[in-house]
């Protein structure tokens, strides 16, 4: 509280977080203390067994009290990153110990080290503290006292560990008092914070639990509505999303397609969206495609950009689809699309593509092949997250080069990794914008120079006219700003480029659910798909345009400058996005309000009931 006071808004907001904090640090210990203590009290009278237990209730007392520091003590450093104290991210990490170690090494020495020497020394304090504490040697109930005994602490602890007397016990959502995110989770523990988001990641997070519902009928009806389509094109009631889509261009040929992931490029790096001068590569492109120049990301994390322009799917505050299990073998793609028209199709990254189950997710929806830091033949430069990007963009051009030789069109999904944390480029690429060398700054400077160096190959190439390319990145930066969503965050850059595609700077609002139909029609590509985005390509000069924005398990939804936001458990909240915030608007859009609420819903019916598919015939 006293680190981030600055975000505490008044005398009561902080006596409300010491209270909530004080029933959450009740409720966690409880969790963890009532076992033990029953056991204790049974067995405190048996010889032998009470000296055999003792020994275990001290190790398991020392464990809990090193665990709940080292978790304090690792909170500040995902604060900074992430602005919430440690969720279910900080356990996913963890399956990837190469990455996570590799980057915590080059750019956060001082951090381990810390983290290590409070763990280490509370690991002695606490078991020469708990070592002379025994229940041997205590005060030894009588025989018919203990049952009665052991029924009072697990009351005790249960109603501890509740912490309410309503029907739900207390959590994240009963303590959340403010719409600064930060400020909410401050009323936790990050033990508390940790476990309750890993409890709700065996049975996935249902919009239907979280947000207002609404009978399925009414959501494809809303869906189909917003979607600005003929009801003639729907071509099933079982699969409601799926629809025909006419190219609004054809070729004798259909165009390859190019998609360029780029980690982590919010427009406040972007010197034409108003940001930061570190994009003169971008900026001079953007002047030859088709820039659009006000789109949003759907979220915060690569696999959700991942999922928004690869498989069109909508946000949900659930995992990503690229992590699920219902998702792993017959959900659309790009790839499983273009594989019906003989396309070949392959994933390109500088990494290792096991980490967020990329490359499981991939092979199993219709990619024919993954290439990644293996497959580099003495890079020029490797990082804690694999090879530099301009090897990468030199082995993709390579790729191209051979692919292009065939008389089969190809897609390809390149996802960069230069700009991630710890922001290790090589040297005397770019005059540095900022010190040291390893600043975020530097690694977005970095990484737009690779960009410019593939362009540059890429336009000197046969497969140049024959192809179309989209930069866009896969989400901003991580962002500290008090909202219930902060949508400035989810401002991202998108291009379009190749021979033939005019250029124009797009004003209206774009999501990244609506870059995959536009690319289709780009390539010539009319089909069948259940993707729920926009063909920009057919859209009106004066159309107004939505963005969908999932922020951990709040939603908001944004057409022209009105916005709901959805939260747990709460009633949607109406805003108006004006300078850059959300100010809470008197005016009440029951029809807006009914269509935000059915895109998460229907992402998780969908996702739930496997209905995100192409049919067999198409």
């Amino acid at each position: 509280m006293l680190w981030e006071s600055d975000r505490i808004s008044s005398a009561s907001d902080w006596l409300t977080i010491l209270g909530f904090g004080f029933r959450i640090d009740l409720a966690t210990i409880s969790y963890w203390v009532a076992l033990p203590a029953i056991i204790s009290l049974l067995i405190s009278g048996i010889p032998y067994l009470n000296r055999f237990w003792d020994v275990i209730c001290r190790l398991w007392l020392t464990g809990i009290f090193v665990f709940f520091v080292f978790m304090e003590a690792a909170t500040p450093a995902f604060i900074n990153e992430y602005n919430l104290r440690p969720n279910r991210l900080f356990v996913e990490y963890l399956i990837y110990p190469k990455e996570v170690f590799s980057m915590l090494i080059e750019g956060h020495k001082l951090t381990l080290v810390i983290t290590f020497g409070i763990t280490v020394a509370t690991t002695l304090i606490a078991y020469r503290i708990f070592r002379k504490r025994s229940i041997v040697n205590s005060p030894q109930p009588r025989w018919f006292e203990r049952p009665v005994l052991a029924i009072i602490v697990l009351l005790v602890c249960v109603l501890a560990a509740r912490s309410s007397l309503q029907h739900r016990a207390i959590n994240p959502s009963y303590t959340a008092f403010t719409n600064d995110p930060l400020t909410n989770s401050l009323t936790l523990n990050s033990t508390y914070s940790m476990l309750y988001a890993v409890s709700q990641m065996s049975g996935e997070i249902s919009s239907f639990q979280l947000y207002p519902t609404m009978k399925k009928p009414q959501i494809v009806d809303e869906i189909r509505q917003s979607m600005g389509i003929p009801l003639t094109d729907f071509v099933s009631d079982t699969y409601p999303t799926l629809h025909k889509q006419t190219a609004s261009r054809q070729y004798a040929r259909p165009k390859n397609l190019v998609i360029i992931l780029e980690e982590s490029l919010g427009a406040q790096f972007i010197g034409r969206l108003g940001g930061l001068p570190l994009s003169p590569e971008y900026d001079k492109l953007a002047t030859q495609g088709w820039a659009f120049d006000n789109l949003y990301a759907t979220g915060t994390r690569s696999v959700r950009g991942i999922e928004a322009v690869v498989t069109g799917f909508v946000p949900t505050p659930a995992r990503s689809t690229v992590k699920l299990p219902n998702s792993q073998t017959n959900f659309f793609t790009l790839a499983k699309l273009l594989d019906k028209y003989h396309y070949d199709t392959s994933f390109m990254y500088g990494g290792g593509a096991h980490f967020d189950n990329m490359k499981s997710f991939f092979l199993g929806n219709g990619f024919d092949s993954i290439i990644e830091e293996k497959d580099f033949v003495k890079p020029e430069f490797v990082g804690s997250w694999g090879v530099s990007d301009e090897d990468l963009f030199r082995k993709a051009n390579q790729q191209f080069i051979e692919k292009s030789k065939s008389n089969k069109p190809f897609f390809s999904l390149v996802f960069s990794s230069s700009n991630h944390d710890p922001y290790e480029f090589p040297d005397g690429k770019i005059n540095l914008y900022n010190t040291p060398k390893n600043t975020r700054e530097n690694a977005v400077k970095y990484a737009d120079y690779a960009v410019g160096q593939f362009f540059k190959l890429a336009k000197k190439s046969d497969y140049w006219k024959d192809t179309i390319f989209l930069i866009v990145a896969d989400h901003d930066a991580r962002s500290t700003r008090p909202e219930l969503v902060p949508i400035t965050n989810f401002h991202i850059p998108a291009l379009i480029l190749g021979d033939g595609i005019a250029p124009k700077a797009d004003y209206r609002i774009v999501s990244q659910l609506d870059l995959a139909p536009t690319l289709l029609s780009l390539m010539g590509i009319s089909s069948t798909h259940p993707m729920i985005g926009k063909d920009m390509t057919t859209a009106s000069p004066d159309y107004i345009g939505r963005a969908i924005m999932q922020f951990h398990q709040n939603e908001a939804y944004m057409r022209g400058n009105d916005v709901v936001v959805l939260q747990p458990k709460k009633a949607p909240e109406s805003f108006i996005y004006k300078n850059k915030q959300l100010i809470p608007s008197k005016k009440i859009n029951e029809d807006l309000i009914k269509e935000a609420i059915a895109h998460p819903l229907l992402g998780t019916w969908l996702y739930n009931d496997r209905k995100y598919r192409l049919l067999p015939d198409h």
